[in-house]
């Protein structure tokens, strides 16, 4: 009797052990499926530029801003603070995504093949104040033509929407964490820009150059400095080049010879429609090889969807079928839209004029009507800002290109009779149009001295004036 009571007790004894080795044996497994599963999100992460690279899309809306940025109820902009949870652990993981873009051979995850394709690059040249200006703007608010004023001058590398190849083959999802990343890799191809790291832009451009050649640099005859010898090489018969060099016929070009081109100029300067958010650029302010210069351009906003409506009319069509149609309400959409776009900007210069540390001294906000009624004024106002010496080159380019009888042909012209021009659009925008943008850019427009228009007579009538006069928006 006592021996089978003992074997009973030994069987329950053996199952409570199975089962107790089971319950272990389980939580090994899903640590070993948890293990495995990190181990390939950050094999993913390490490769991002490749998962992120997807078959070339439409330009982004014209307006220039990414609406998943903006609140829906008050069209808020989210602020930087916000948006570092989600990316904390993104940017920790990616360490610098130039990494990731191939750009340091010594990048982790980098294939040694790819490290083995970029030439060796030589430092920069000593010069004594380098400095790398940021023209931040948006869409039709004149910025092509007051990038000139750097482009103009010799001793300064500028280039004129490098950032454009990169909106054209990177997509990113509209909503949440993910569209703000596009931000963060804006600012990252930017930072290694501003080095004369060119390279950078070589994965985004399509297609992909070979042996650092390409056809396909967007608007390069804007930019003096890829036309110039040695960057302009030898012309190619039956080579199509998409965005030829306006003044000499010059070969593909070279990637390798404009970077050494870059590092042998004073300062480098571009311009970029695609910065949205003035600080995301912490970093680069922040950054000892970098001395940044920001000038933040803005325009009427009323002037800029008015010049939009044409330029980009395919974009358009919901406001010109509400003007044609004489509907009470324009769609809903369409004005949060617009309100973001004032509301980014606005944001951006409210943040510049408090002059946080980090931007002391390294921020300018520019209103285009006061270029266009004194260009060489504020031109000299710029080049003082920035640090660098005004050559009578870029004088002698401003005396004739804003005293043309009439502007120059085409939607991107730098040609200007910029006393006239800059308030032609209050003969072409109806009341109700000015209406609309009054009502939902109202803040901005306070901020930035732009009047209300009353009634259709005082929108068209020159003798009163829309615009206040303000001194230099620039704090050191």
């Amino acid at each position: 009797m006592e021996k089978g009571l003992a074997v009973a007790q030994d069987c329950r004894d053996f199952v409570h052990s199975l089962r107790i080795r089971s319950r272990y044996a389980l939580f090994l497994a899903f640590v070993v499926v948890v293990f495995v599963f990190i181990e390939k999100e950050n094999k993913i992460l390490s490769r991002v530029s490749h998962r992120l690279k997807q078959n070339s899309q439409s330009l982004a809306d014209a307006n220039g801003t990414d609406p998943a940025l903006i609140l829906a109820e008050n069209a808020s902009l989210l602020s930087l603070s916000e948006l570092n949870a989600p990316f904390s652990q993104l940017q920790s993981r990616l360490h610098n995504l130039s990494l990731q873009l191939g750009v340091e051979a010594e990048g982790k995850g980098q294939e040694p093949e790819e490290a083995a394709t970029k030439p060796p690059q030589p430092a920069l040249a000593p010069h004594r104040q380098r400095r790398h200006v940021l023209l931040m703007a948006t869409t039709r608010t004149g910025s092509s033509f007051v990038g000139e004023f750097f482009n103009q001058q010799g001793n300064i590398f500028y280039l004129f929407e490098p950032l454009w190849h990169i909106e054209r083959t990177v997509s990113f999802e509209q909503r949440g964490a993910s569209a703000a990343g596009s931000a963060l890799v804006y600012r990252d191809v930017l930072q290694q820009l501003f080095l004369c790291d060119l390279y950078v832009l070589e994965p985004f451009i399509s297609p992909v150059p070979e042996a650092h050649l390409t056809q396909f640099m967007f608007r390069r005859g804007s930019s003096r400095s890829l036309c110039e010898d040695p960057v302009c090489t030898p012309f190619v018969k039956k080579v199509f080049e998409k965005y030829h060099c306006k003044d000499r016929r010059c070969g593909p070009l070279n990637v390798t010879l404009a970077a050494e081109a870059c590092r042998r100029k004073e300062h480098m300067a571009l311009k970029a429609v695609r910065i949205r958010q003035l600080e995301f650029l912490q970093p680069l302010a922040e950054d000892p090889r970098l001395d940044l210069r920001v000038i933040q351009l803005v325009r009427d906003p009323r002037a800029v969807l008015a010049s939009r409506m044409v330029a980009f009319a395919g974009k358009y069509e919901t406001w010109k079928k509400w003007l044609a149609e004489g509907q009470d309400q324009l769609q809903e959409e369409e004005v949060q839209r617009l309100r973001g776009n004032c509301e980014s900007i606005r944001l951006s210069a409210e943040l510049g004029l408090r002059q946080p540390a980090w931007l002391r001294g390294r921020y300018m906000l520019v209103r285009y009507e006061d270029v266009a009624r004194r260009p060489l004024q504020k031109a000299r106002e710029m080049y003082r800002f920035a640090g660098i010496p005004l050559t009578p080159q870029v004088e002698d380019w401003i005396q004739k290109n804003t005293q043309a009888a009439l502007d120059g042909n085409g939607i991107y012209s730098t040609q200007k009779n910029s006393s006239e021009q800059f308030e032609k659009w209050r003969f072409s925008i109806p009341f109700k149009l000015a209406q609309v943008v009054q009502a939902a850019c109202a803040p901005t427009m306070r901020l930035f001295g732009y009047k209300l228009a009353r009634d259709a007579a005082s929108l068209t009538n020159r003798s009163i004036s829309l615009l206040e006069e303000r001194g230099t928006f620039w704090v050191t």
